[in-house]
């Protein structure tokens, strides 16, 4: 048993059995709107919108601040752990909490859910593949969202998707009772089939930023000053010869450009005058245009400047403060909506009315909310035991 994946690189192991069709009702209601979704030729894979290499490259790879808002992001939102619960009653043990804990032989479960808020984060879209065998899902499988393309089918809605990985490719059908994908995606108002990352609402911000951090370099390599020229004022109007061009520019290049050259004084002869030709970096309010920009990037992902160490943010009092509003507004609502993605996509192969919902009561930042709340229901002397229960989230009867 392998995914594609494995399948595609030379991995060995068993493949996965062929998906079962569903037995459909006979008749299916659908939106008077569907026959418009399909604006392209059913069937015809539709390419991402954007560059994923490009969003990867650019901003993951080569900003700091976009590199630790998507970790920050994604290794809180993998910590958090899952209670499965069927109606009031909940799981201690189950073979789809087995599943998300161990999904491969070569991946742990935090693992494989960092990769998958990791890809949501960075390209708007994550891609997860189910490998069955004999109706049951046994393997589950983080696949890169820039390899992936949606196939719409006649209705306009995705019937199914093709993975490409250089010169090989496989179509991924959403049939049977576990489709073999699961694709998740945020919000875009703009496009019926791919999610909108946080980096294209950013792109303005990450291009400032990028672009100061590439002045910066520049600046030092070129004697960390401002540009400038040298003017000649020659006898009569005389020029430079060839041979004085070259001579300057080689001795400029040598003498004067570069770290180890900073601050050398520049010795200027045979009527040649200097004149600063770009503004200052006080001038051009640089510190305070790359500040801002890092303070945009990180409202792009949710995250409190305070928890990064940006400088001019006084928003939460103190850094636990910022903590809780980061748990509470960012890592719960991506934790949640994915739990019920993947609930509602596996749980019909485990008999379906199950679902999957963060436990609170691990989280360590929002301790102290939950004790206020213990507090409060333990001094209700009105409620009896099993309206505490259900007022703290357990049912009757629930053991923990």
């Amino acid at each position: 048993m392998a995914s594609f994946i494995g399948r595609l690189f030379g991995g060995g192991g068993r493949a996965a059995a062929p998906v079962q069709e569903a037995s459909g009702p006979p008749e299916r209601k659908t939106s008077r709107t569907a026959a418009l979704f399909a604006v392209s030729e059913p069937g015809r894979p539709l390419w991402t919108p954007r560059d994923y290499q490009a969003l990867a490259r650019e901003g993951f790879q080569r900003n700091a601040v976009v590199h630790r808002c998507v970790r920050l992001v994604a290794e809180a939102a993998a910590s958090v752990p899952l209670l499965l619960k069927a109606g009031r009653r909940e799981f201690d043990t189950h073979p789809l909490l087995s599943l998300i804990a161990r999904p491969s032989p070569r991946e742990a479960g935090t693992a494989f859910l960092e990769a998958v808020y990791g890809h949501l984060l960075v390209a708007g879209n994550a891609y997860v593949e189910a490998v069955s065998l004999d109706g049951t899902p046994r393997e589950l499988y983080a696949l890169r969202p820039d390899r992936m393309q949606v196939v719409p089918g006649p209705d306009g809605w995705a019937a199914a998707y093709d993975y490409r990985a250089g010169h090989s490719a496989v179509r991924f059908r959403q049939e049977g009772e576990v489709p073999p994908i699961l694709h998740l995606r945020l919000f875009h108002p703009a496009d019926d089939h791919y999610g909108l990352s946080p980096m294209e609402a950013a792109a303005v911000a990450l291009d400032i930023h990028n672009a100061s951090a590439g002045w910066n370099k520049a600046l030092l390599d070129n004697a960390a000053r401002p540009s400038g020229a040298l003017i000649y004022a020659g006898p009569d109007g005389a020029n430079l010869t060839d041979a004085q061009f070259e001579r300057l520019k080689v001795e400029l290049e040598a003498q004067f450009q570069g770290a180890a050259n900073a601050g050398r004084p520049l010795l200027l002869e045979g009527g040649l005058d200097w004149r600063q030709l770009s503004l200052t970096p006080a001038e051009m309010d640089f510190a305070e245009a790359r500040a801002s920009a890092m303070r945009e990037i990180a409202l792009a992902f949710g995250v409190p400047p305070l928890m990064l160490g940006l400088p001019g943010d006084s928003t939460y009092a103190n850094y636990a403060e910022a903590n809780r509003a980061f748990w509470r507004q960012t890592v719960l609502p991506l934790v949640r909506r994915t739990a019920q993605a993947m609930a509602h996509w596996l749980a019909p192969a485990y008999g379906g009315g199950l679902s999957l919902d963060p436990d609170l009561d691990s989280i360590e930042a929002l301790a102290g909310e939950r004790e206020a709340l213990w507090r409060r229901i333990t001094a209700a002397d009105f409620l009896s035991a099993d309206e505490k229960r259900e007022a703290v989230g357990y049912g009757k009867g629930d053991r923990r």
